[in-house]
């Protein structure tokens, strides 16, 4: 059953709407009432408008999202600044930071593992200044990998997840952006319930946004009467928030402290091919094992706690991990659109300026700002194989001809685009010369970057790496390349590419 009340989904363009009609209410007031008093009206509104413009222009963001809100400003006073004031300024966060900042505080700081950090910087000093300013941006320590596994679709990944479920003794711990009546959801409800009916604690979060038209209303509660706690985020409601932007975009899978899941798999069926949306569905996905599944347990009891009026109190951990029986180092992170740093886009353009060899990336969407634009710039110029996959069959046209307004740049200085021909590619992970890559939920573009709550994972010579460079080659022979040659257009449809990337960061 679909949810009735699908008017909700155009709150951002009630609000835009609202802006134009106030913007349009005052210019008719003033050539209609205001006449005689036009000139210093309009002086009094420049001023004002300056000095917005100041307070956005004075403000530490990313630059192409700040000459967007100030064209807006300058351009329409009162249209921009409400727009601004609801949907661009990262205060609107704050009634969901400080939530969280409060949950955070009563849990306590995440526990790393004894030593992992002083051995990983024993055995690269300059890794490990990379996962230190990681762990200091984000709250979350390095710890040894024991086992990680890499899983290249979603179809792979499905019948682990369902395996781990079935084995779960104390507490299952579930949040993702989409959930989605089908044969993926029932077959792991089932479980769920029956782990629940013995004594499990069995926990979901799901994004109210992200399930808006896959699950019915009142779903959280129907959940509860079959003894499964649930919340659902931050939810949808008639009137309007500026924390709307703001989605819970994350996908974990917490069993008793022991097994982790996380990448870009949904609990839905197109994401294990069930069904076709869009041709074949690429994703990814990877499951830990070892200290590292105690920063995802802590990630979903942050969030929980936070968010619902049932808290849990964190369980222990699965217990450290001797050295010998390590796997190379992870650091699994999460970003918040409230924090000061872009934990994921500062990552990316670290690692971009450090690698020497290639850089290859997975991305569904491909909407860069200017400092990650020029980073992917600078790698490919001084001479590192940068390539991106992106989709060839789009879910989102728009998102689409968005994503190709950045190639043109991107070709220019040398990087290599690839357009995955079966169909959609919607997997997020990047890997840097055979030792560093990053895994999970962040895609290249504004809202992944800048607005929605996400979480990574940063692996340093984990055997996990092999597999994932394994994908990349195996889905290199079922791309396109995307040369200048396919580039060629007319002067309009380059002006429309220019309009498209600077409204990119709405999108």
């Amino acid at each position: 059953m679909k949810r009735s009340y699908k008017r909700i989904i155009g709150s951002r363009l009630i609000v835009t709407a609202l802006a134009v009609l106030i913007q349009l209410t005052w210019l008719w007031g003033l050539l209609e009432f205001l006449a005689p008093y036009a000139l210093p009206i309009n002086i009094v509104l420049t001023v004002l408008a300056v000095l917005f413009v100041l307070y956005v222009a004075s403000k530490r963001d990313e630059p192409a999202y700040k000459i967007l809100w100030l064209i807006c400003i300058l351009a329409f006073p009162l249209f921009g600044a409400i727009l601004y004031l609801g949907f661009g300024d990262k205060k609107t966060s704050r009634p969901l930071h400080r939530r969280l900042e409060k949950a955070v505080a009563e849990i306590g700081p995440p526990k790393a593992e004894a030593d992992a950090a002083h051995e990983l910087e024993q055995e690269s000093p300059h890794m490990a200044q990379i996962f230190h300013y990681a762990s200091r941006l984000s709250r979350y320590p390095v710890q040894r990998n024991r086992d990680a596994r890499y899983y290249p679709s979603g179809e792979a990944m499905f019948p682990v997840m369902l395996r781990a479920l079935e084995q779960a003794e104390k507490y299952i711990y579930l949040e993702y952006f989409i959930i989605s009546e089908g044969k993926m959801w029932q077959s792991m409800l089932a479980t769920l319930v029956q782990k629940a009916a013995c004594g499990v604690d069995v926990r979901i979060i799901y994004d109210d946004l992200g399930s808006l038209t896959t699950l019915p209303p009142g779903y959280a509660e129907y959940l509860r009467r079959r003894n499964i706690k649930c919340v659902s985020f931050n939810p949808m409601r008639l009137f309007l928030s500026g924390t709307l932007n703001n989605r819970d975009h994350r996908k974990i899978l917490v069993i008793d402290g022991k097994v982790a899941f996380s990448g870009g798999i949904n609990l839905a069926d197109e994401y294990i091919n069930r069904i076709e949306k869009y041709g074949y569905w690429k994703d990814g996905g990877f499951r830990l094992e070892g200290p590292a599944v105690q920063n995802y347990a802590q990630m979903f009891a942050e969030f929980w706690n936070a968010f619902s009026k049932d808290p849990l109190t964190l369980p222990d951990s699965c217990g450290s991990c001797p050295p010998e029986q390590g796997d190379g180092y992870v650091l699994p992170y999460c970003d918040s659109p409230a924090n000061r740093d872009a934990v994921s886009n500062h990552l990316y353009m670290e690692l971009l300026g450090q690698a020497t060899q290639y850089a290859w990336f997975f991305t569904p969407y491909l909407m860069l700002g200017d400092t990650l634009l020029d980073a992917f710039v600078r790698a490919a110029q001084r001479g590192v194989d940068v390539r991106i996959f992106v989709p060839g069959v789009p879910d989102k046209k728009l998102a689409y001809r968005m994503t190709q307004s950045f190639f043109r740049p991107l070709l220019e200085a040398g990087v290599r685009i690839y357009t995955y021909t079966p169909g959609f590619l919607h997997a997020k992970a990047c890997l840097l010369d055979d030792e560093i890559g990053m895994l999970g939920t962040v895609n290249l573009d504004y809202r992944s970057l800048f607005l929605h709550f996400e979480c990574n994972a940063l692996f340093y010579r984990a055997s996990l790496l092999r597999d994932l460079k394994q994908d990349f080659e195996e889905t290199l022979p079922l791309c396109k390349e995307i040369t200048q040659q396919d580039l060629r257009k007319a002067l309009h449809s380059r002006m429309v590419d220019s309009v498209l990337r600077i409204i990119s960061p709405l999108c």
